[in-house]
Formats: structure tokens, sequence, C-alpha cells
């Protein structure tokens, strides 16, 4: 039976509204009306949508060179300007810090953080998110190796004779771990590099897992490498899977379901966007 480590309820949530985008017309619901959401009410009162904005690639992205016009862009600002363009208001970008993202809910110096955040047990005690993203794993080894010319899943790696590397004390130690159970594991010292590429290339291992963003680009820098899954260049794997969206305050409901209403409506465009952005990553 192939395992995926979906994790929560979020993420079938966040797959679910994938779905509910096909339906794009019907999801793109009016702003609430006058006295159906005082933070609506608030925003159009001051004539702006106020964002908790830190850079997040590929999601949000800032550009500090003044070139392109818009010092932000990505995903998140996409959605965002859309918001403020159906409630008639401008955009105003708050600074925020990794310290300081979802304080500022509570503090209203925001009406929402869009710097892009995974969706956790912790964090849905105080905020409520508005998912649209997702971040994954994927595993990947050098083409050429016959060890993994039969592989065709991630679940084919969970075998002896297999050896896997993984960065000590990294964000993929404990489930690499835990999804395999049956492989030889090589704990390596973090270079700084985004993945144990050393390893693959020394062969002294035979795969290695990486975040699925930065794999676009290590597989452009790096020929003659494979990835597992390997559909869609791995973008829509599954393993490790955490809901990433925006948030907002808790206690909003109308303002809330808006606000999921458009970014299911936006999805394709949101979707499009990333995978832009995810190309033009260095």
């Amino acid at each position: 039976m192939q395992r995926h480590y979906k994790g929560s309820g979020a993420w079938r949530r966040w797959a679910a509204a994938a779905l509910l985008a096909a339906a794009s017309a019907a999801g793109a619901q009016e702003a609430p009306a006058p006295g159906q959401s005082p933070r609506v009410d608030a925003i159009r009162k001051a004539g702006e949508l106020r964002v908790g904005v830190l850079q997040n690639a590929p999601w949000l992205i800032q550009d500090v060179s003044g070139k392109s016009g818009e010092a932000w862009s990505g995903p998140a600002w996409l959605l965002a300007r859309e918001y403020a363009r159906r409630l008639g208001v401008k955009l105003t970008p708050v600074p925020v810090s990794h310290e300081t993202k979802v304080p500022v809910l509570a503090a209203n110096q925001v009406d929402m953080t869009i710097s892009p955040l995974a969706e956790t047990p912790e964090r849905l005690k105080v905020v409520d998110f508005v998912l649209y993203s997702a971040t994954s794993v994927c595993m990947f080894g050098r083409a050429g190796n016959d060890k993994l010319a039969q592989v065709k899943s991630v679940d084919d790696l969970n075998r002896p004779g297999i050896t896997i590397a993984y960065f000590t004390g990294g964000a993929e130690e404990a489930w690499v771990k835990q999804r395999f159970p049956n492989a030889t594991l090589r704990a390596v010292a973090n270079s700084g590099a985004t993945a144990p590429i050393e390893e693959i290339m020394a062969r002294r291992a035979d795969a290695a897992p990486i975040n699925r963003v930065p794999w676009v680009g290590l597989k452009r820098k790096v020929p003659g490498l494979q990835v597992f899954p390997a559909e869609v260049n791995c973008q829509q794997s599954t393993e490790k899977a955490s809901p990433v969206g925006l948030a907002v305050d808790k206690g909003q409901d109308a303002y809330l379901a808006w606000l999921r209403q458009v970014a299911v409506s936006m999805k394709p465009q949101l979707d499009a966007d990333e995978t832009r952005v995810i190309e033009q990553l260095p």
C-alpha cells in the first residue's frame, strides 16, 4: 500500500480547494456587505488593506532593486492585490519579522499576514488560515545509478540495499527515519547546501530528500539527476506535505469565508504564478 504521509486534515482541505477551483465563477463571491463583517467595514473606512509581508519564496518575493515597478510579487501578493481590488481599497504592505508575523494579527497592526505560513496545530490555536498551496518533499538520486533502475515511486526506496542520506538536524531528519525504516540511513553534517548532493554524486548514498521548490533549481544546475515522484517534476508530491497560506485573526467568520472563496476561485492563477516563480529561482 502506498504511503503519502499527507498529514492532518489541513492537507485534505487544501486539496479539496484545488478541486473546487474548477468551479471558478461559483467561488468568486462578493465581499461582505456593510454590517456583515466588522473587519471589512474597517478596511473600507480606512481605504486600505494592511498586509504583513516577509519574503518567503516562491509565494512572496521582494524586489529591492526597484526595476520591476512593484516591490512585491508572487502568488501571495497576487491574491492580496485581488482582495484589495474587490474591496475598492489600496494595498498597503506592512513589514513583519519571523517573530511578529503572527502576533501582529491579534495586535490589529495588519488585516492579514500574507507572508506565507505553514498551517500547524499550534498556529491554528491563535489564527485562521486561507490555504492556497503546500510545501512537500522530493527524493532524488543519480540517473545512472543501477540501484534506482527499478524504482518507480518513493515507496520503492524503502528497502534494504538503498542508502538514503539526510542532514543531521535538518527538517527532513525525523521524516526520513519514519518513512524509510528498511533502508540504510546515512546522517551527514549540513554543508549549507539545500540537500546532501555531495553524498549522491560521490556515490556514498543512492537517494536524498529535498524540498520540492529548490529541487527545480538543483536539477537545472546539476545534470544527470532523477526525482521521485517523477510526475510534474515532483511539483505535486504529497510526501511530508504541509499546507501553506495566509493568516487572519480568530473570530472573523464572514471575513474568513470570503477570503477563502476568493482564493478558491483564483487557484489556477495562483498555481501558474507559483510555477513561474519557481522556474526563475536560482
